[in-house]
């Protein structure tokens, strides 16, 4: 291969991304698909991503984007064809199933032009996986759906009104996600287990973990705590991103009942701020932030003096947190209420740069809490693991790297026509693979 060759070793190529988050949003699983998308266009493909309307994660779609019926955007290199769709305030498992029929439909009934050479989907969408495998199998080209959560477990495990019910209707879009893809990739290993179970080979299984996709805080520590008005001798104990059924975060409000003096701060958005907001009336040592922006980011968590990372205790093997990877970059201490047995636990445990403490328990978690915040020195000993673990583990490179080679393995898996040839794929060829 020429040096030119291995600059864009997908030049030629079509991918259509699906996944129903995608930037502008920052957080969640927006900032990897968008990423994704963009790394390949400069990698020579020719890419399309198929999206909804930017909602999350304040579940309410941007201000730029309402109205909008259908909305075509190029973003560095990238064909960005958005759709609309209903965006539930408050969830539940009905109002999830309509978000997710919405994006069904509209999806199906118009879908980005062109034959891909693969198509690549980012689940927890179920919409998004069922309409990723329907175009691969309409073109006869390879499907790759990479799990982020899964939804099955998530609707059973979260506590969702109607969760039982939504849970086994769930399985049944994940398994005809799954089940006829060429390749499946898994952010960690523990997912393993719950996608064999809808029917994959686990020898068509790869694990991708997620990369970090901010970068590391640039800020005066002290600056950053006045600007937010922190004063330096109140412990902070932060929580950043969705504030969702699974997340838990009651028992931030609980311990910030128990502890006036440890400032409590809830930094984001989601369908039970609301909810969070009436259980904290009357304490002032609980704060809701929005979402800080992106150049901003990282210097926030650094400021705090202890991250919180929880979770209900029925959640154990359907997510793993995308807001670790910037947890560790910030270099600040981890405390991760969660069940011993998951893949959130798994991590922290890797990264050496947290603890962890029973979930929904808020007499521990403060016990831990107080611990980290009375001895400074051991606080930022232990945050500062967590940068050697992104550095060793979770650079951007990396991740990016394991994921074209999973996307090489699928396309010389399919018999995918070299490059220069498309005008002959151009037509309905039966050459390919039907899946």
């Amino acid at each position: 291969m020429s040096a030119a060759e291995h600059q864009r070793p997908f030049g030629d190529r079509r991918i259509l991304v699906v996944s129903t988050n995608y930037a502008p949003e920052l957080t969640g699983i927006g900032p990897y698909a968008t990423q994704l998308a963009e790394h390949w266009a400069a990698s020579g493909a020719r890419t399309d991503v198929l999206t909804g309307m930017p909602h999350y994660p304040a579940w309410r779609v941007d201000e730029r984007y309402r109205g909008a019926w259908r909305r075509e955007e190029d973003r560095y290199g990238v064909r960005v064809h958005r759709r609309r769709h209903y965006v539930p305030h408050r969830q539940t498992a009905l109002r999830r199933a309509t978000f997710e029929a919405s994006l069904l439909v509209h999806g199906i009934l118009a879908p980005p032009p062109g034959r891909p050479d693969a198509v690549v989907s980012q689940m927890p969408s179920l919409a998004g996986g069922v309409i990723a495998a329907r175009l691969a199998r309409r073109h006869r080209v390879p499907h790759i759906p990479v799990v982020q959560d899964l939804m099955g477990a998530a609707a059973a495990q979260s506590g969702i009104r109607g969760g039982g019910r939504a849970a086994a209707v769930a399985a049944r879009a994940e398994r005809y996600a799954l089940r006829g893809a060429a390749l499946v990739g898994v952010i960690h290993e523990s997912f393993v287990e719950g996608v064999t179970a809808l029917g994959v080979d686990p020898g068509r299984i790869r694990v991708v973990p997620n990369w970090t996709h901010v970068a590391s805080p640039s800020g005066d520590r002290a600056t950053t705590r006045a600007r937010l008005g922190w004063p330096e001798d109140t412990p902070v104990l932060l929580h950043s991103g969705n504030m969702g059924l699974k997340q838990g975060l009651d028992v931030l409000v609980a311990l910030a009942r128990l502890a006036p003096y440890i400032k409590v701060v809830l930094m984001g958005d989601g369908n039970q701020r609301h909810l969070l907001r009436e259980q904290a009336a009357g304490l002032e040592n609980i704060e809701f932030l929005p979402p800080a922006e992106a150049e901003d980011f990282t210097d926030v968590l650094a400021a705090a003096d202890v991250l919180a990372v929880t979770q209900r205790a029925s959640v154990l093997d359907m997510s793993v947190p995308s807001k670790l990877t910037s947890y560790f970059v910030s270099g600040r201490p981890v405390v991760a209420s969660v069940a011993a047995e998951g893949g959130t636990a798994d991590e922290v445990r890797r990264s050496g740069a947290g603890v962890l403490v029973a979930p929904e328990d808020p007499a521990a978690l403060l016990t831990v809490v107080r611990t980290l915040t009375s001895d400074r020195t051991a606080a930022d000993t232990l945050g500062a693991n967590g940068p050697r673990y992104v550095e060793q583990h979770l650079g951007r490179q990396a991740g990016l790297a394991r994921f074209d080679a999973l996307l090489t393995e699928a396309l010389e898996g399919a018999g995918a026509a070299a490059p220069g040839t498309r005008a002959e794929r151009a037509g309905d060829i039966q050459g390919g693979e039907g899946r």
